[in-house]
């Protein structure tokens, strides 16, 4: 690969990096109890829980719902920044990264 080619390659993996920055995902687990936002490159943005529909003496529902959402969100960003990056791997690899 010239050394061009790897320039463009770079340039295209910095573009789906940044696309992946402003992807936003959202989960909400509990009927919207709790709301967990993240983006495609993994970063929590938000998590929103409303308080009528949390009861309070059953606090373990409400940190269940937020395992969940997390969890969820978090598989949903990988499996998006996955498909975006399948089409570089090869030749991020023929440049070392």
């Amino acid at each position: 690969m010239s050394r061009f080619d790897q320039a463009k390659m770079l340039m295209k993996v910095k573009k789906v990096q940044k696309e992946l920055q402003r992807e936003i995902i959202t989960v909400d687990k509990g009927d919207g109890a709790v709301k967990v936002e993240i983006t495609g490159e993994q970063k929590i943005k938000h998590v929103k829980i409303d308080p009528e529909m949390i009861d309070l003496d059953d606090i373990s529902q409400l940190e269940h719902w937020i395992e969940d959402a997390i969890k969820d969100a978090l598989s949903q960003s990988q499996k998006i920044a996955a498909e975006k990056m399948q089409p570089f791997m090869g030749a991020l690899g023929d440049l070392g990264l």
